[in-house]
């Protein structure tokens, strides 16, 4: 049987000598070093330096969600809703930077983007969920296909946050970039043209 801990000590350790040494630096005999198991017991849990990253990945996305839904206030406009998960994607995209660029490439290299859709699934259901009482009160177009929306939604706030924060975008403001893509949302959910 395999310990939780443990594998939560793999992944923790995966992050500080992958933010240390960076991806292609970092080893597993290092990662075990840190963790603290024996080098046998990484491999009951990965097999592979590259295969830690959809653990690495899925935790950020469980921050993101965890922190989206304690600020969510029930009953809240949609378009409220979607200010106050720009604005996370925006802070946790900003905290995690350096994660996430190890995530992308050590995603292209464990051949696991179709894992992407598995780590992201509860965060799309929230998403389709607000978006449905939204529709149910009249708040949104009922011209689209939620499924979808929510995923499109999803990835217009982490592409414009990714973009924002990991191209060094100095010198822009930050409130006015968040804004636009809030506003680009809005427009998309309330567009009767559809």
């Amino acid at each position: 049987m395999k310990d939780d801990n443990k594998y939560e000590l793999i992944v923790s350790a995966s992050i500080h000598i992958m933010k240390e040494k960076g991806f292609e630096k970092a080893s597993v005999s290092q990662i075990v070093k840190e963790a603290g198991v024996a080098q046998g017991t990484f491999y009951l849990y990965f097999d592979s330096k590259s295969a830690v990253v959809p653990a690495i990945a899925r935790r950020i996305l469980t921050a993101l969600l965890s922190e989206v839904q304690t600020r969510h206030k029930p009953g809240a406009a949609i378009f409220e809703t979607i200010e106050m998960m720009v604005e996370v994607t925006f802070e946790l995209t900003e905290q995690y930077k350096e994660m996430i660029l190890f995530c992308y490439s050590g995603m292209a290299y464990y051949h696991s983007f179709e894992l992407w859709e598995e780590i992201y699934q509860p965060y799309y259901q929230w998403l389709e969920q607000q978006l449905k009482s939204a529709q149910d009160k009249g708040a949104c177009t009922a011209n689209v296909e939620l499924h979808s929306l929510s995923r499109m939604i999803i990835n217009v706030m982490e592409t414009s946050a990714e973009n924002f924060h990991l191209s060094n975008q100095r010198g822009q403001d930050t409130a006015i970039h968040k804004q636009q893509v809030i506003a680009f949302i809005a427009n998309a959910l309330t567009d009767s043209h559809s």
